[in-house]
């Protein structure tokens, strides 16, 4: 039994090239339909402000932004600190319920632990030449990160927009932020 179609002769059958040329076509229909481009979203919630906490929003997206991701970071509550000119430079290490801590948190609730173990970790940051929060900060927004400031958290904690960084977006709410996260590929709550 053959599949052949009685109608159709050799000559009329596409050329592979055709064949080809059509499935390119099909298929960037098909993307330009569904919205699917070649690049990715990555959204991050950032929610604490200590100096162990800005770091691993900024490294995640400063690389996800070089690998051509699209990024936002939504800072809300302690987070919004990163974003603060002054108190990004501020940031502290606690040493009370820190596991990494090499002391006991008996110890480490001794008045002046929070400096001495912030200062060890600025040395070793230091010493190991790894970037500042303020140079992530504006290598990441030189990358096209977006950066945003809860509103709700300036108001509740009377933050003046003008102490941000140049670049950051304000008045960003909840709502914006869940809709930014629904459009990602990836979201991670820092």
């Amino acid at each position: 039994m053959s599949t052949d179609t009685p109608d159709a002769s050799a000559d009329d059958a596409p050329s592979r090239a055709e064949l080809a040329a059509r499935v390119d076509e099909l298929e960037d229909a098909l993307a330009e339909a569904t919205g699917d481009g070649d690049g990715k979203k990555m959204s991050i919630i950032a929610t604490k402000g200590t100096l162990d906490m800005a770091y691993p929003p900024l490294i995640l997206a400063s690389t996800a932004a070089a690998f051509g991701y699209e990024v936002t970071v939504f800072h809300t509550f302690w987070g919004l600190d990163i974003l603060h000119e002054e108190r990004s430079k501020n940031l502290k290490l606690s040493s009370v319920g820190n596991p990494n801590m090499p002391v006991p948190n008996a110890v480490a609730a001794l008045p002046g632990m929070d400096r001495v173990t912030t200062r060890m970790m600025e040395k070793k940051i230091a010493d190991n030449d790894t970037a500042t929060i303020e140079e992530l900060l504006e290598t990441s927004l030189d990358m096209g990160v977006e950066f945003q400031a809860c509103q709700m958290t300036i108001d509740l904690m009377d933050y003046d927009e003008d102490d941000f960084y140049d670049g950051v977006t304000t008045g960003v709410g909840a709502a914006t932020a869940l809709q930014d996260m629904a459009d990602a590929d990836i979201q991670l709550l820092v």
